[in-house]
C-alpha cells in the first residue's frame, strides 16, 4: 500500500529532555493508524513536527516519497496536512463560524462571505453530524463544542492527511461512536488518518495499524487485527495493567456536600441549564454524576465548585452554606476541585511546575510569612509529588506547565488537589488525556481517597469509569437528576436510555440522603405501585 506519509529519523531535543529519538513513522494512504503511548511518550511531539509546529532537531518528512520542507502550520496545510489539537487553538472572545474559517475566510473583491462559509460549514455539520451553534463564542460554550469547532476546522480546510490528537477525550460515548463512524467514512473518500488516543477499545474499533512509543523511541508498529488490548497497554507502559479496580465496599459516614434546589440559569440562552437538582454526598462513597454532555453536568460541577453562580438553592459543604462563598473560601473549608478544563480553571501554563502545585497551599504557612512567598517549602512540596505521582518533565519543578505533556498536566492537578487532603473532592473528567497506566493509577487513588473516608462526587463521561469506580451513580437529564442508583445494580445498556432520556424515574430527595439506597428506592416504588 502507498506511503503517503514517511518520518524518518526524526529527533526532537528540548532542554533537560529528547522527546523524540529517531523516530521512523509512516502513513499509508486510505488507513487510520494509532499512535499510542505513555503521558510524555512523544506523541503529540511527533505529530507537532509533522503539522509545523516544532521543527526537528533532526531527520526527514517524505510525502508521497518526496521531500518536503515543513517550517509552519500554514505549509502544512499546503501540503494538505491538517490537525485537530488535544488542547484547543480557538480565540476565545470569536464566534465558532469566525474560529472555523480563520485564516482561509472566503471573499470577493476583497469582501468577506460569510454567507457562503455558512452554508459550508451547515452542509458539514449535516454530513459528518457535528452540530455546533455557529453563532456562539468559544467561550460561552461547553468543552464538548469546542472539540467540535477543532474537528470542522479541518473538515473546512478539505484536508487530505488528518491528525487527530486525543479527539475523543472531551466526547460522550454516543458522540464518539459517531466520530469512528465519521473516521471510517473519511477513509473511504481516500482521506489517511493519524489517531493519537489512550483508549484501546477505540484502537481496537477502527485503526488499522498501530505505533507505540515509550518515552520517545518507537517500539514496534503492529496491525491491530494481530494484537490484544493486553498487549497493547504492555508495549507501552512496559508492565501488565489491570483494567478493572477492585474495591470494597463502600463504609458510608456523615453527609460532607449537601446540594438543596439548585438551579443554574444560562447566561447566554436564559433557560434553567441545572433545575431544581437536590442530592448528597457522604464520607467514605463515590457518587458519580453521569449523563450525555450538554445536559448539565459542568454547570452543577462549576456551581459547586464557585465558577458561576447558583441562580438559586444551597449548597453546603462540610458543614457551611458556600453557595455564596468563594473559590478560596471553599478551599480553604473542605474542598478539593479536579477541574474540566484544565487550562482555563486549573493551571498557570506560563508558570513552572513547582508553583502550580502550591497553587491551593500558596497562602498558607509555611509557604508564606509574613506575605512573602518561601519557595523552599514549595519546592519541597514538588518534588514529593512530582515522585508520588510520576510527573514527568524535562527540568523537573523548574519546568514551565506548558512544556508538559497533556497528560502529565492532568496528573500534576490530581496530585495538588488530593494532597490537600480535604473531606470533599469535586472531580470532573478526571482521566481526561491520561494513559492505561495513569488510568488505573488515578483510579486506586481515588478509590483510596473513599477508604480514607473522604467524600467524592465525579462527573465523568466515560461509562466505563463510572462503572467501575462508582458507589452510587446520579443520572442528569435536561437539567435534572432522573435515575438514582447503585452502580452495582444497573448495566451500562440501562444507564444509557436514561442518559438518552429514553428512561425517567422520578427521583424524590429523601432517596438522595440514604446510605442504604437499593432497599429505601425499592421500598418507595413497591408502595406507588400497591397505591
Amino acid at each position: 500500500m502507498q506511503k503517503i506519509i514517511e518520518m524518518r529519523n526524526i529527533s526532537k531535543q528540548f532542554p533537560g529532555i529528547l522527546a523524540n529519538d529517531h523516530v521512523n513513522f509512516d502513513l499509508r494512504k486510505g488507513e487510520i493508524h494509532a499512535l499510542l503511548g505513555e503521558n510524555g511518550a512523544g506523541k503529540s511531539t511527533l505529530m507537532s513536527i509533522l503539522f509545523g509546529i516544532y521543527l526537528p532537531t533532526e531527520g526527514e518528512i517524505l510525502k508521497n516519497g518526496e521531500l518536503i520542507n515543513i517550517h509552519s502550520p500554514n505549509d502544512a496545510n499546503n501540503y494538505g496536512i491538517g490537525m485537530v489539537h488535544q488542547h484547543f487553538k480557538l480565540v476565545e472572545i470569536f464566534t465558532i463560524l469566525d474560529n472555523i474559517i480563520m485564516g482561509v475566510e472566503p471573499n470577493k473583491n476583497g469582501f468577506l462571505e460569510r454567507k457562503r462559509a455558512r452554508k459550508e460549514i451547515e452542509d458539514l455539520c449535516k454530513q459528518y453530524d457535528l452540530w455546533v451553534d455557529l453563532d456562539a463564542k468559544i467561550q460561552d460554550v461547553s468543552v464538548n463544542m469546542q472539540q467540535r469547532t477543532e474537528i470542522l476546522k479541518m473538515l473546512y480546510r478539505h484536508n487530505e492527511i488528518l491528525i487527530f490528537d486525543e479527539p475523543t477525550a472531551v466526547l460522550t460515548p454516543q458522540e464518539i461512536t459517531q466520530l469512528m463512524a465519521t473516521m471510517k467514512n473519511l477513509t473511504k473518500e481516500g482521506k489517511s488518518i493519524i489517531f493519537i488516543t489512550h483508549k484501546l477499545d477505540e484502537i481496537m474499533e477502527v485503526c488499522d495499524r498501530v505505533t507505540v512509543l515509550r518515552r520517545g523511541k518507537v517500539i514496534g508498529t503492529i496491525n491491530t487485527k494481530d494484537t490484544t488490548k493486553v498487549d497493547l497497554s504492555r508495549m507501552m507502559v512496559g508492565r501488565d495493567v489491570v483494567f478493572d479496580i477492585e474495591k470494597k465496599p463502600a463504609n458510608v459516614g456523615d453527609v460532607i456536600l449537601e446540594v438543596n434546589n439548585l438551579t443554574v440559569v444560562s447566561e447566554r440562552t436564559k433557560k434553567n441549564v441545572v433545575d431544581n437538582v437536590s442530592f448528597r454526598v457522604r464520607a467514605g462513597e463515590i457518587v458519580c454524576i453521569a449523563g450525555v454532555d450538554g445536559n448539565g453536568q459542568s454547570e452543577l460541577g462549576q456551581a459547586i465548585s464557585g465558577l458561576i453562580k447558583a441562580h438559586s438553592g444551597q449548597i453546603i459543604l462540610n458543614g457551611n452554606d458556600v453557595t455564596h462563598k468563594s473559590i478560596r473560601f471553599r478551599n480553604d473549608n473542605g474542598m478539593s476541585h479536579i477541574p474540566e478544563d484544565r487550562h482555563k480553571h486549573g493551571l498557570i501554563l506560563a508558570d513552572n511546575v513547582a508553583n502550580n502545585l502550591a497553587l491551593k497551599k500558596y497562602h498558607l504557612n509555611p509557604f508564606q510569612k509574613h506575605g512573602i512567598i518561601n519557595q523552599k517549602p514549595i519546592n519541597e512540596l514538588a518534588k514529593k509529588l512530582i515522585d508520588n505521582f510520576d510527573i514527568r518533565s524535562g527540568e523537573g519543578l523548574k519546568s514551565r506547565m506548558g512544556a508538559l505533556s497533556g497528560g502529565n498536566q492532568q496528573k500534576a492537578i490530581i496530585a495538588r488537589e488530593i494532597d490537600k487532603n480535604s473531606p470533599f473532592l469535586l472531580s470532573i473528567q478526571t482521566v481526561r488525556g491520561l494513559d492505561v497506566g495513569a488510568v488505573e493509577f488515578s483510579h486506586r487513588r481515588i478509590i483510596h481517597e473513599r477508604d480514607e473516608g473522604k467524600a467524592i462526587l465525579l462527573i465523568s463521561f466515560e461509562l466505563d469509569e463510572v462503572m467501575s469506580v462508582s458507589d452510587r451513580i446520579l443520572v442528569m437529564y435536561e437539567g435534572k437528576i432522573v435515575k438514582n442508583v447503585m452502580a452495582t445494580d444497573i448495566d451500562v445498556e440501562e444507564l444509557g436510555l436514561y442518559m438518552a432520556g429514553v428512561k425517567k424515574d422520578i427521583v424524590y430527595p429523601n432517596q438522595l440522603s440514604k446510605p442504604n439506597l437499593t432497599a429505601e428506592i425499592k421500598e418507595e416504588e413497591n408502595e406507588r405501585k400497591q397505591a
